[in-house]
């Protein structure tokens, strides 16, 4: 995974990074965001819709082995799960497509709230930046997309088993004739969506959410069902664009199941090796021209080897 080519979107993710670590400090090893979480191993088995909209492998093999890692945000790595801060969760999965002669993958990264504070990487530094400085009211004051963002519901999860997520790019699925169709990711959980008010969640342990993870696994796997939200183009439905939505009657398609089966081997070393990629790398998906993505690539890669060489 290269560093993207513009040395601008570089710089900006570079500041991106510092000043995440502003915000909650350095963490040597962890995340500057989303420092909490835990990886899980599992398998993808994709709907023949999938294979229609793609040629990609992982939506055309019967299965697919994955790793995903359920997160909360911020970048303090003991930050209590009854801590608001928390939301929205994140979810981020890599589809194994290959180990020999070479690892070949691909990634989707997806968080619980439907949307994000800005259009460019320059806009999220100017958010994040505004929040370390303590002027953030000020700054959504005068950016509505940021305001938007910030007046989301971000509720509690029960369970990280009935939480749902959203991922906020847009990306083209490529047939094998060709065709082209845009759409977002959504991530659903099997067992329905189920939210806790902000006093209930006060009375939950500190870890709920984590401490709960072993006994769902031992009743059987976490599933979620990968969807996606089909844009239509041609009635004005912008691909470029992070934080303008579309309308909630755009069809909405099932690409397969996403079903985790246990906790991943040296969960500590491997979430401090591991980088997950905002950008598809593999033949039948391909990144939009949405500008965030490259800046949310650059991040994540200098983030990942900050941990690496912690």
């Amino acid at each position: 995974m290269p560093l993207p080519a513009d040395e601008k979107v570089v710089e900006t993710s570079k500041a991106i990074v510092e000043t995440l670590h502003g915000i909650f400090g350095p963490h040597p090893g962890f995340r500057p965001a989303h420092a909490k979480g835990i990886l899980l191993d599992g398998t993808f088995t994709p709907t023949a819709e999938a294979a229609a909209l793609s040629k990609a492998a992982h939506f055309n093999a019967p299965s697919t082995p994955v790793i995903a890692r359920l997160s909360s945000s911020t970048g303090i790595p003991q930050l209590p799960d009854t801590d608001a801060n928390g939301n929205p969760r994140g979810f981020a999965v890599r589809f194994r497509l290959a180990e020999t002669p070479r690892r070949v993958h691909t990634d989707i990264v997806a968080h619980s709230a439907d949307g994000f504070p800005g259009r460019t990487g320059e806009d999220a530094l100017a958010f994040f930046s505004a929040i370390r400085d303590g002027s953030v009211g000020d700054y959504v004051a005068s950016h509505p997309a940021a305001l938007a963002f910030v007046q989301l519901p971000k509720p509690f999860p029960a369970s990280f088993s009935t939480e749902r997520f959203f991922g906020v790019n847009a990306f083209k699925l490529i047939a094998e004739d060709g065709t082209v169709t845009f759409v977002r990711y959504r991530i659903v959980p099997t067992n329905g969506l189920a939210e806790l008010g902000d006093a209930e969640a006060a009375t939950k342990p500190a870890n709920y959410l984590y401490d709960e993870i072993p006994a769902l696994l031992a009743a059987g796997p976490i599933t979620y069902t990968l969807t996606a939200q089909v844009a239509d183009v041609a009635a004005g439905d912008v691909t470029d664009d992070a934080t303008v939505r579309w309308p909630d009657t755009r069809r909405v398609v099932e690409l397969g199941t996403i079903s985790l089966t246990g906790e991943a081997a040296e969960n500590a070393a491997q979430q401090k090796t591991i980088i997950f990629d905002p950008i598809p790398r593999v033949d039948g998906v391909e990144p939009s021209d949405d500008p965030l993505l490259e800046a949310r690539a650059g991040v994540y890669l200098i983030s990942g080897r900050e941990r690496r060489a912690a």
